[in-house]
């Protein structure tokens, strides 16, 4: 049995929201550089140069990449042999979003009531995802999510008979209704199968995989090359002014479903896909 105190865990979450929203993962970083030399564009290059001066600006001087420091998504693995000691889980996790985002000095954007919109001055609460798994470790990841993609993203509720050809028809569909207002180069998250809610989290957690990193599953992978190659000649492009890249990535991630259902979830995310990932021991 490991005991992992919430001080430790509010400690770290601190830090990865904070350092989540000022650096972007290796992956992201490498993919717009390389993806200045394959725009043809001219102002679809500019742009793109200047997402990447962005970045470095952002990393060098300690600032947010985007203005939209985002919601707190939180993946929380807990290994079965975890005792956690101190305050409720929940609320630690809750605590180190809140220290993070002041100490960061990051946007707050979170309002307690989704209708009477007042802010809670602090971006809490996050939305916060647990799953029980085997060993005496505890895996954290944050991933601050953008409103101005997350609102372009869509549930399709598909006949089995849709077949893979409606899930490539979603996906585009999607992609191409976004358009500028998804903020591209954009990357792709899929979720297929499952249920409503699930398919919905499927796509959100395949935004957090390192988009180098195929399906292993091979139908999956050659659909992943496919998309984004299609995606790509749609022509919307950087900042969605025209040019080859609109999309840097995209992953997707499936699970068993009904026989009567085809759940797809589509979730957008601007270039500023932001997602850390640490394990405590």
């Amino acid at each position: 049995m490991n005991t992992i105190h919430t001080d430790i865990i509010i400690k770290n979450i601190k830090e990865m929201c904070i350092e989540a929203n000022y650096n972007l993962s290796p992956d992201i970083r490498e993919a717009v550089k390389k993806s200045i030399s394959k725009e043809c564009s001219t102002i679809g290059k500019q742009i793109l140069e200047q997402l990447d001066e962005n970045l470095v600006i952002a990393k060098n001087d300690s600032i947010p990449i985007c203005q939209d420091t985002g919601m707190a998504i939180v993946f929380i693995k807990i290994g079965q042999d975890v005792h956690i000691k101190g305050i409720n889980l929940e609320d630690a996790i809750n605590e180190g979003i809140r220290q993070g985002y002041e100490e960061g000095f990051l946007r707050k954007s979170i309002v307690g009531d989704p209708l009477l919109r007042i802010n809670t001055k602090d971006n809490t609460p996050g939305i916060i995802h647990y799953e029980i798994i085997p060993g005496e470790t505890m895996e954290i990841t944050i991933a601050p999510k953008g409103f101005g993609s997350e609102n372009m993203s869509r549930v399709y509720m598909l006949k089995p008979s849709d077949g893979i050809e409606g899930v490539k028809k979603a996906v585009i569909e999607t992609v191409n209704l976004a358009g500028p207002n998804a903020c591209p180069p954009i990357v792709v998250g899929v979720g297929i199968g499952g249920s409503f809610e699930k398919c919905t989290l499927l796509a959100k957690k395949a935004l957090t995989r390192n988009i180098n990193e195929h399906s292993k599953l091979d139908h999956i992978k050659n659909l992943e090359m496919e998309l984004l190659s299609e995606i790509n000649k749609l022509g919307i492009g950087p900042g969605g002014l025209g040019g080859r890249v609109t999309a840097l990535g995209i992953n997707i991630e499936t699970y068993p479903t009904h026989i009567a259902g085809l759940p797809v979830a589509i979730n957008i995310c601007c270039h500023v896909n932001r997602h850390i990932t640490r394990i405590l021991r």
